[in-house]
């Protein structure tokens, strides 16, 4: 990565709670003054959110593994040259829900395409660049799954209704990602109130953001 910018990404499964604690993180920092630029994946942009609504649809059950993330790299090559990649070179912070990990831990382990293959399909997308910081949100899958069960307003995508043991894998892929970037990723417990997460969440983005101030 280059010294230009702050590139910070969250992840986790469904239900985890990452969109709702990262706009009140969102609304802190930049209430304290940091210069944030919000965004999230699949999406952010208009070509890439045209691309969520064919890889969510909960209709396209046909849709293969490896159309499926051929689909989120398109998506996020889109998303990192239009967006995410000018925002750091402006020396902006990047707050993006989800990236290069969810393909890895969703298709590549719990899809079971590989990780490495995935991988390398996303290295063609997005280069050399990858997140400073990952928070990874941990949560048991059948805890996220009741709490989107729960919530009637929330539109059921394709990935929501797949069954517990996908979740499950998925849980697991992101633990092998883990390994693989220990230095990047620091694991966040969902299982707390949002709240609390929040505040741990604000916690260790005000530490990295001071460090790399200094």
């Amino acid at each position: 990565m280059n010294n230009q910018g702050f590139f910070i990404t969250i992840e986790g499964p469904e239900g985890a709670g990452k969109t709702t604690v990262m706009s009140d993180v969102v609304a802190q920092l930049t209430a304290e003054g940091y210069d944030i630029v919000s965004t999230r994946e699949p999406g952010g942009i208009r070509i890439s959110e045209h691309i969520r609504e064919v890889i969510l649809n909960n209709t396209y059950t046909e849709m293969d593994g490896r159309t499926e993330a051929l689909l989120y790299a398109a998506a996020r090559r889109q998303h990192l040259v239009e967006k995410i990649a000018p925002a750091l070179k402006d020396n902006k912070i990047v707050l993006c829900d989800r990236f290069i990990d969810a393909s890895l831990a969703y298709q590549g382990y719990a899809r079971g395409l590989g990780i490495d293959e995935v991988l390398s399909i996303n290295e063609f997308a997005i280069g050399k660049l990858m997140p400073d910081l990952t928070l990874l949100f941990d949560l048991e899958p059948s805890i996220g799954l009741n709490r989107i069960a729960k919530h009637d307003d929330r539109e059921k995508n394709r990935l929501d209704v797949e069954s517990l043991a996908f979740h499950e894998s998925v849980r697991e892929g992101y633990q092998e990602v883990v390994k693989r970037y220990p230095h990047r990723i620091h694991v966040i417990d969902a299982s707390k109130s949002q709240e609390q997460v929040t505040k741990n969440v604000l916690e260790v983005l005000r530490k990295s953001l001071q460090s790399r101030m200094k």
